[in-house]
């Protein structure tokens, strides 16, 4: 995939696949949220709740995904296989064992962690039980992930591809048949929409775990000796900033509900508005971060080939691509806001708002793919510590204090925190192309 041949064919070769998966996602968790509502809004309450701790437990399997691409990324540009092989094998161990912990403690702390939000008793119990379930298939989860960044940075995006199309598939598919029964398969209730997820999670890893079986990957497993701490911690020192990155926007966008409840009584249709747009616009994420991804591959690949100059022109070309096709869907949202907006919710107060909120937004969505894309190509090349700060500072020193100073002190209400989002991601977008432009990471150690 890295040095030489044609550099468009080779992006569109990488991104349309991994744009495919984002899809696929999208549909996982709006089958999800779907047949809870079609059970009890507790249900739906329940299910939501859990699939945010269930992203909090999973950032570091995608941390360690991060780390594992860049390094397998760099090594097979180099046409190093054998080098590619001990990263992918340690890898993979490392984070089975994390996985595998994960579970053991969310076992032992289920009903504490439930405890947090503060539901009321039906709720609680509904979502301890779906925190159990879901428990249980983290360790093969966190192999599922880290198999699939092993693929994407060796340019197999057709690999996960397939998987995760099994993956959704069976998810999708085992949300109605398993909580409404489907002879011979007997009605499980709500807890069949975890079982539903669980499942698909181990097939997917059988899956990846027969694709690892042959061809370059056959000798993965051969060798079974203990841990590289030198190799771990090569992996570790990339992974953590993408951790601490993911944390921070979580973190984040929790504060900006927590501003808008202090409202009073706009409160209630602001926080509506939000969670509303936040749906609409995961939508328009979905090339954006497809594209992401591609970059990441491209821009390691090409610097593990010895050529910073087509890694840097890779980075580039996919982002003006990205700004081009997220622009285009902008401005569709932007004409048509309301009916947007009104097939989430019949309120009409929520409808003006939400509306409002995307037309603000979608003046930063340019700025957006920049970010995202030119991040990917950043973390591809192993500055993840340069993507994590433009983030916190973007966020923290930036979103969050000129959203509250706006909404509640000058008393702008929901008006300021849109404005603050709009601002703050354009100069998201701006930071992270002034670091991508620097050229730092050219020369990067990553090994």
């Amino acid at each position: 995939m890295s040095g030489g041949g044609n550099l468009w064919a080779t992006i569109w070769q990488m991104s349309w696949p991994m744009l495919c998966i984002m899809v696929f996602n999208f549909f996982v968790g709006l089958a999800d949220v779907y047949v809870a509502g079609l059970i009890s809004p507790e249900t739906q309450a329940a299910v939501g709740f859990v699939s945010q701790i269930y992203f909090f437990i999973i950032i570091l399997a995608n941390a360690i995904g991060i780390g594992t691409l860049a390094l397998v990324a760099r090594e097979t540009g180099a046409g190093d296989t054998a080098k590619a092989l001990q990263t992918a094998r340690q890898s993979l161990f490392f984070s089975l064992l994390i996985g595998s912990a994960l579970t053991g403690l969310t076992l032992a702390f289920h009903r504490e962690i439930i405890a947090l939000a503060g539901f009321p008793g039906p709720v609680r119990e509904i979502a301890e039980k779906f925190l159990r379930i879901f428990a249980l298939s983290l360790g093969p989860n966190y192999v599922l992930i880290i198999s699939n960044a092993v693929f994407r940075a060796t340019g197999e995006v057709r690999k996960p591809l397939l998987t995760m199309f099994i993956v959704s598939l069976i998810n999708i598919a085992g949300d109605f048949m398993l909580v409404f029964g489907s002879y011979p398969v007997p009605a499980m209730g709500y807890q069949g929409i975890a079982v539903a997820t669980s499942l698909s999670v181990f097939i997917g890893l059988c899956v990846n775990l027969l694709f690892l079986t042959q061809g370059r990957w056959r000798r993965v497993f051969s060798d079974r000796g203990p841990l590289s701490p030198e190799l771990i911690g090569k992996i570790v020192r990339i992974a953590w900033p993408a951790a601490v990155l993911q944390v921070a926007w979580g973190a984040g966008t929790i504060m900006l509900y927590n501003i808008l409840g202090r409202l009073g009584d706009e409160s209630i249709v602001a926080m509506a508005s939000l969670t509303n747009g936040l749906r609409i616009e995961a939508v328009i994420y979905l090339p954006a971060f497809a594209l992401n991804m591609a970059a990441s591959v491209l821009v390691g690949q090409n610097l593990g080939s010895g050529d910073p100059v087509r890694a840097a022109a890779a980075g580039w070309r996919i982002t003006g691509a990205g700004m081009l096709v997220i622009s285009l869907m902008s401005v569709t949202v932007y004409i048509f806001a309301e009916l947007f907006a009104s097939g989430l919710t019949g309120n009409p107060e929520v409808i003006r708002e939400t509306a409002r909120y995307l037309r603000f937004n979608m003046l930063a969505e340019p700025f957006m793919a920049m970010s995202a894309v030119l991040g990917g190509g950043l973390q591809g090349a192993g500055d993840t510590k340069g993507t994590m700060w433009v983030i916190i500072v973007s966020m923290w020193l930036i979103r969050l204090p000129l959203a509250y100073a706006l909404a509640l002190s000058f008393g702008y209400g929901a008006l300021g925190v849109w404005f603050a989002m709009v601002l703050s991601m354009t100069i998201q977008g701006c930071l992270m192309a002034l670091r991508f432009y620097r050229g730092g990471w050219r020369s990067l150690a990553v090994d």
